[in-house]
């Protein structure tokens, strides 16, 4: 290498060098352990293997081997989420102010957590059939369950969505959102881990919905592309981080695309939300909403019969 270019390298090293001493808060150099993205990443994806064993990976399960294979990913899957989980509750004490070693009940806090995952599979496996059985009611295009699993980016999202909640209501800081943001990189759906969704959950589509934090959406609703649930400020309160800023969507309600709802609103069960319509206020049950000619024409019909 010519000196000059030595040079240039050398200059580079520096400026980078004197980065991380000036911006340490957006890189991990020093004895803080966290877990890598990419950790988190592998550890979603065979949880999603476990979910839906020989399709989402290209792997020979058969009833002979099932029980080994499960039992050897479950294993990994503990190991990996009790160390990840540590790593990151140490992380979120230090930023306290503590120090997780001296908790006495800390490990029994990772053991708790860890194994309530594992034993939360098998229920999350039974709301899991019933969103692939609303996609296949919902989509006349869907051709058979498995399909679904193979094809689906909207199950997919709602899959990691599901585990990343369960996560977030443990309190588990970092993991969950790198869980629902890694799919929503993948699938263009951006589910916050904080939302509650019910069951039967369908999104045809998917690209570009957005369901905030503190949304609610209630059991068999179909959400198209292009919805968001979002808030009408992207201030949050620090005196009430609590406070609910989006949606609450009712059950049975079909939400079709480029749709925005805004704010703490409430859409009542049954309703139809047509596709560009824009809500800031409240939709009784049996509505349906719609954009009759142009934008200024927004319309609310209530009541009788709202679904097809």
């Amino acid at each position: 290498m010519s000196i000059k270019r030595q040079e240039k390298l050398d200059q580079v090293l520096n400026q980078l060098l004197k980065s991380y001493r000036e911006h340490s808060e957006i890189e991990l150099i020093g004895s803080v352990e966290l877990p890598a993205k990419d950790s988190i990443i592998r550890l979603v994806d065979d949880i999603l293997v476990v979910l839906y064993p020989g399709l989402i990976r290209q792997e020979s399960f058969d009833h002979l081997n099932l029980p080994y294979l499960a039992g050897q990913k479950l294993v990994s899957i503990l190991e990996r989420l009790e160390l990840y989980t540590e790593q990151v509750l140490c992380w979120k004490y230090s930023q306290e102010g503590d120090n997780c070693h001296d908790n006495q009940q800390f490990g029994e806090q990772i053991e708790q957590i860890t194994f309530s995952f594992l034993e939360y599979l098998p229920s999350l496996r039974e709301t899991l059939a019933l969103d692939v059985e609303a996609i296949l009611r919902g989509d006349p295009a869907a051709v058979s369950k498995r399909e679904i699993v193979l094809a689906y980016p909207g199950l997919i999202a709602v899959s990691v969505y599901r585990i990343a909640n369960f996560l977030h209501k443990k309190n588990v800081p970092l993991i969950p959102r790198i869980m629902t943001e890694y799919i929503h990189s993948r699938t263009g759906i951006d589910i916050h881990p904080g939302a509650e969704i019910g069951r039967g959950l369908m999104i045809d589509h998917g690209t570009g919905v957005v369901i905030g934090e503190t949304a609610v959406i209630g059991n068999d609703t179909r959400i198209y592309q292009g919805v968001t649930l979002g808030a009408l400020s992207p201030l949050k309160s620090m005196a009430d981080p609590e406070l609910k800023r989006h949606p609450t969507i009712e059950e049975n309600v079909i939400i079709y695309s480029g749709a925005t709802i805004l704010g703490n609103i409430s859409i009542g069960a049954g309703s139809i939300i047509g596709g560009n319509v824009w809500l800031v206020h409240d939709v009784p049950p049996g509505s349906r909403v719609y954009l009759e000619d142009a934008p200024e024409k927004q319309e609310i019909r209530s009541g009788g019969g709202a679904r097809n």
